[in-house]
């Protein structure tokens, strides 16, 4: 599946920078009145989020940190309609219906509560990224829809508000408003106010050039999840015994992954990344019932990680909440990393991307 590139009418938002480490982040002038199309890429967590202590203003329990990539990007056209009576939504020019429909709707809700606006919306959806299949496609898809709606209902929002506004989509598209490397944070639950302030995502300054980062991505499943993202998260959260411990680890991993990023020493980023994912993984296998993303192929790319680091290759895997295997390496060293695992994936699809562009407005046109 080829990416998507930035074109020049991509806008990043107004006083903001574009750096190797942050990328572009979006602004909140549409290409007309009430009329704004964005597009925005998936993120990789390589601390995780995981369970949510606010499920309707989506708080974390753990702060987590992520690079967007130039892969999969979505592009959300959202055109307000004065004589509309209720929201028309497609995805890939096909109506969306169900579950999905109802969190597009209610986010564009709470756009119009803020907007103090009572139009309706047409939203045009075209995604490259395969939906519910652990690939952070609600991360691309919720950050272009804030950075679209945003625009369209002229809420006027810098970067930080923008990533609180995508988080109420869907908590890691907090993280996609901003290209390279982006840490959301949880906020402080025990210290008043309102807690809708404190969470939001930040870019990370990485020094990208010697770090020289890429993942390939294995998708050896691409089909829709047996158990939501969603579902799984309460289950492990109210159930799994392994919980509470990890999520104490993962701060840990969070202030190593940092210190690691910053030396720009890659190994020390994969090992601290592969953890993390493993240890989430083990927590929701210890839910009741558990909730098992892992499959055959997914152990058979994991088996294969092993054996580059075996034979010298700096390969460390990650897994979000699906059975796909995300695999950190250097870019020079991408294009075999990415031929060991098409032989273990046998079947499946393999991508290789790096450090991506953050949220930004597109002219219609273009």
């Amino acid at each position: 599946m080829a990416a998507e590139q930035p074109t020049a009418t991509d806008r990043p938002h107004p006083g903001t920078g574009v750096t190797a480490s942050t990328g572009s982040t979006a602004g909140s002038t549409g290409n007309a009145a009430g009329d704004a199309t964005a597009v925005a890429h998936p993120n990789i967590a390589l601390v995780k989020y995981w369970g949510k202590r606010d499920e309707r203003l989506v708080l974390p329990w753990t702060d987590s940190l992520s690079m967007t990539l130039d892969v999969f990007p979505t592009t959300t056209r959202v055109r307000l309609d004065p004589g509309a009576a209720e929201d028309t939504v497609t995805l890939d020019g096909a109506p969306l219906e169900g579950e999905p429909r109802r969190r597009v709707t209610a986010f564009l809700d709470l756009v119009r509560e803020r907007a103090g606006s009572p139009l309706r919306a047409v939203v045009e959806t075209r995604n490259t990224v395969p939906t519910g299949a652990g690939l952070a496609s609600s991360a691309s898809g919720f950050a272009a829809l804030a950075t679209a709606a945003g625009a369209a209902y002229g809420l006027g929002l810098d970067a930080t508000g923008l990533s609180r506004l995508a988080r109420r989509g869907s908590g890691s598209a907090s993280r996609s408003v901003f290209g390279g490397f982006a840490v959301w944070h949880a906020g402080q639950p025990d210290r008043g106010g309102d807690p809708d302030l404190g969470s939001y995502a930040e870019p990370v300054p990485v020094p990208v050039a010697a770090l020289d980062p890429a993942l390939v991505v294995a998708v050896v499943d691409a089909g829709p999840k047996a158990v939501s993202s969603r579902e799984a998260m309460r289950r492990t959260v109210a159930t799994s015994p392994l919980y509470r411990p990890w999520a104490a680890s993962s701060q840990a991993d969070l202030a190593e992954m940092r210190e690691a990023l910053r030396r720009a020493d890659l190994d020390a980023v994969g090992e601290v990344a592969e953890r993390n994912a493993l240890g989430m993984h083990a927590t929701m296998l210890a839910a009741r019932p558990a909730v098992r993303y892992l499959s055959a192929a997914t152990l058979t790319v994991l088996d294969a990680v092993l054996e580059l680091r075996r034979g010298g290759v700096s390969a460390w895997a990650t897994m979000d909440a699906g059975p796909n295997v995300k695999v950190l390496c250097r870019r020079s060293e991408a294009e075999r990393v990415a031929g060991v695992v098409r032989e273990a994936v046998r079947g499946g699809s393999v991508h290789i991307a790096g450090p991506g562009p953050g949220a930004r407005l597109r002219d219609a046109d273009a």
